[in-house]
């Protein structure tokens, strides 16, 4: 048998092959990434769309009055409670367990306890009832402010 010598031309060059694959993979890769983000987005829109029927659909105007009547007072109630809280932080040897601050720390603090994982103090500042209070605000205004979407729904006529 005689044996012939490939020539190096012959052979496959795997330099050029080299720089190719990168931009092959880096295009797959964005394909497959477009795909997912394209199929999140479809969910998303499925599944805000499902609870923007079921939660203002459903809801009557009387069942609305009946909301604002009981989540008003509610949340003005923790916003004054976190509006205590803030200021009982600026005293920390206060006696919590004693009764007129129990009124306020009782209720507050297992919401606190949790936040305070998530956001620790920051330069020695316990900033959780500041943020409990941001977000019970925009709430309030959010569901059973002027232009709440309670009060929206509550006004609605019954056709």
């Amino acid at each position: 048998m005689i044996f012939q010598k490939k020539s190096r031309r012959s052979s496959p060059n795997f330099r050029n092959r080299s720089t190719s694959l990168p931009i092959v993979s880096a295009t797959l890769s964005h394909i497959e990434e477009a795909a997912t983000t394209t199929n999140l987005i479809r969910q998303t829109n499925s599944i805000s769309e499902s609870l923007r029927n079921i939660s203002l659909a459903d809801l009557d105007p009387g069942t609305a009055k009946l909301a604002i009547g009981i989540l008003g007072p509610a949340l003005s109630a923790f916003g004054f409670l976190f509006i205590l809280r803030i200021v009982m932080s600026w005293y920390p040897k206060l006696p919590v367990d004693k009764f007129p601050y129990v009124l306020a720390y009782a209720p507050t603090e297992p919401i606190l306890v949790q936040t305070r994982k998530v956001i620790p103090p920051l330069a020695g500042v316990d900033v959780t009832p500041v943020v409990w209070f941001g977000l019970v605000s925009f709430l309030s205004e959010i569901l059973v402010g002027p232009q709440g979407l309670l009060v929206l729904v509550s006004q609605q006529q019954v056709n």
